[in-house]
């Protein structure tokens, strides 16, 4: 029976038999924001592998490495951009480390970062926007495989079926949500493998119709393939760039786990079915019109084994958007709404289904997914430069006490609660990219290059610089080499 034991607020912690006992997969999980300390750690690096490979497992992914043949490359380049991508996830695993250091989320970690009131901002946008956003993207993805589902099952998908199908679907990824940390290390490896045997029947399927040759009509060249092959990039590096809460899922560990470790099982898992389910979109596209990709999979899948895939890719949707909520659910507690973990994660779901509605009954899918994902990667990139460079600064050593102290006497309260370096940092990175960027506007900078898009690279590049640059002198940086 489940515990009926709330999670504390922020700021409070409960006490530490109660908390180690309310991380387990029966149980809502106790902490939310709050510092877990050493006595309460458990768990093995290995564990983050299940739970990032369940997450990448999903539908989006397939739209998306179709979509990179629709738009005009070329097979083999296609798997090439998919390929080089999914190297960012090396970026998710470094920021995984930090949570093992601190024994916090990385909602708390980003204060050494912006300073206590310049991190409620971070996470207010960076934190529960982005987080929002993806949650609906990849629920109207599975909503659609959902939809077709229900059709098999004889009820034709009216406007309030379709509702209904959505709210179901959130209503099950929630519950994950709400459960947390402990029900997510549990549940992922079972997810895990039964997604893993689907995705080979699929594979086998797609891989006998593929055109292992295909190239467009009119293959690009120049300019025109760049551009291209840097908005693919972009596209798909937004999925591992959008994790700067990996110290989420990580942050229970012994304080002495193996950061190798963190890093390689993280992203391991993350690269290595995200780069298998996007090549199947793109093997895909070559034989069937993946301008739907679910019913054009239905072509070439055995009959028997269609209910089978469209149920996987609700199951892998709803793996991955219950980390998405989790983190957004922290996020919200970090802003410093006095809520419950719990309503955090209910609210962010309330809104995701909203804006899942509005994706699927009102805009155009593949035109939301495509243009929301080039996008948000002017800003997500230079957050993610950003808090890399500073766990690099810092040899990985955060305090997570210190870290939870949000009075001015904070170590991190810097200047008004703001850390001028990652303030100033994060701005210039992203009006750099922004400079740069070619999606639904053209930046001068990309227009002077012939629609090349460089907002990923130099976004990114630019915010680590000035960062580093910034913090040369600062004393908690200082501490933290001294491995204070």
């Amino acid at each position: 029976m489940a515990s009926t034991i709330p999670d504390p607020l922020p700021g409070s912690r409960a006490p530490s038999v109660t908390a180690a006992a309310d991380d387990r997969p029966g149980r809502i999980e106790a902490h939310g924001i709050d510092h877990i300390p050493d006595s309460e750690r458990h768990g093995h690096p290995r564990e983050l592998f299940s739970v990032w490979a369940a997450a990448n497992v999903n539908y989006l992914s397939l739209v998306i490495g179709g979509a990179l043949v629709l738009m005009g490359l070329s097979l083999w380049q296609a798997v090439a951009v998919i390929i080089v991508g999914n190297l960012f996830w090396l970026l998710t695993g470094l920021l995984a480390t930090s949570g093992p250091a601190a024994g916090a989320p990385s909602e708390v970690i980003t204060r050494a970062v912006y300073g206590v009131i310049g991190n409620r901002v971070n996470n207010a946008v960076g934190g529960w926007m982005v987080s929002v956003c993806y949650f609906a993207l990849n629920l109207a993805a599975a909503a659609t495989a959902a939809f077709a589902l229900v059709e098999k099952a004889g009820v034709t998908a009216t406007t309030p079926v379709k509702v209904a199908v959505v709210v179901v679907i959130a209503a099950l990824t929630l519950v994950i949500s709400v459960y947390g940390h402990g029900l997510i290390i549990k549940l992922y490896l079972p997810i895990t493998l039964v997604l893993a045997g689907a995705f080979a029947v699929v594979a086998f399927a797609v891989l006998r119709h593929a055109d292992f040759a295909y190239a467009p009509t009119e293959p690009l060249h120049g300019t025109r393939l760049w551009a291209l092959l840097l908005a693919g990039i972009t596209m798909i590096a937004s999925g591992p760039l959008s994790y700067t809460t990996s110290a989420d899922f990580s942050r229970y560990l012994p304080r002495t786990a193996s950061k190798r470790a963190i890093v390689g099982w993280t992203a391991l898992g993350a690269f290595l079915p995200s780069v298998v389910v996007c090549s199947l979109g793109a093997f895909a596209a070559t034989a069937v019109d993946m301008t739907d990709p679910q019913t054009a999979l239905q072509e070439i899948l055995p009959g028997w084994f269609v209910p089978v895939f469209l149920l996987a890719l609700v199951l892998g949707t709803i793996a991955i958007n219950a980390l998405t909520a989790y983190s957004a659910g922290l996020a919200l507690q970090a802003v410093g709404l006095r809520v419950r973990r719990s309503v955090s994660v209910l609210f962010d779901g309330t809104v995701a289904v909203a804006l899942t509605l509005y994706g699927l009954l009102v805009s155009n899918f593949l035109d939301t997914v495509s243009n929301a994902l080039q996008v948000i990667t002017v800003l997500i990139g230079p957050l993610m430069a950003v808090y890399v460079t500073d766990v690099l600064l810092r040899h990985g050593r955060y305090d997570g006490v210190a870290l939870s102290d949000e009075t001015p006497g904070s170590a991190f309260w810097y200047t008004a609660g703001v850390n001028r370096a990652g303030a100033l940092a994060l701005v210039v990175g992203v009006t750099a990219a922004a400079l740069c960027a070619n999606t639904l506007y053209t930046g001068p900078i990309a227009a002077a290059l012939g629609g090349i898009d460089l907002s990923l690279f130099v976004g990114m590049s630019v915010s680590a610089a000035l960062y580093a640059l910034l913090m040369r002198n600062d004393r908690t940086l200082r501490a933290a080499r001294a491995g204070g």
